[in-house]
């Protein structure tokens, strides 16, 4: 395994929409490996393909240690209910707003086995699905922030 460089806000890939993965390969093994070392390292608790420079619907999040969901080719089939909360992201070190996300969430994406599969998250975990699928398709947290924190109120 090795640690990917997160990219920062201000480089374009984190403003393109990401391609789906069409088979499960070795190299997209490697590459969810590699974002779970990369977002552990980084104390993050959520990473996108492109916040390491890959343009594919990947993503990795773990709200609680050992639980990881990897998602290849995610989306979002339902959702309801509303919560506001802080949030920050790895490509947006040092900031924080609050962000207003659906409450429960229902999620349907690929594992490693190429099998599909739901999910339905409530509460943080929602927030965190809802916070990396939007990074596929270009979307930060900072564009739905309805007010900046300082690290204080964080």
């Amino acid at each position: 395994m090795a640690k990917l460089q997160i990219r920062t806000v201000g480089d374009d890939v984190l403003r393109k929409t990401c391609r789906p993965v069409e088979e499960i390969t070795p190299r997209v093994l490697t590459l969810l490996d590699d974002m779970i070392e990369t977002m552990r390292a980084a104390n993050g608790v959520g990473l996108a393909a492109p916040q390491v420079g890959i343009l594919r619907r990947i993503a990795v999040v773990e709200v609680e240690e050992g639980e990881i969901y990897e998602l290849i080719n995610p989306k979002i089939v339902a959702s309801a209910g509303e919560q506001e909360g802080a949030e920050g992201c790895l490509s947006v070190p040092g900031r924080y707003g609050l962000v207003t996300r659906p409450k429960h969430v229902t999620v349907r994406a690929l594992n490693r086995k190429g099998e599909e599969y739901e999910v339905t998250a409530h509460d943080f975990l929602a927030r965190a699905f809802c916070h990396e699928i939007e990074h596929l398709d270009g979307k930060l947290y900072i564009d739905k922030v309805t007010r900046m924190l300082s690290e204080e109120e964080y």
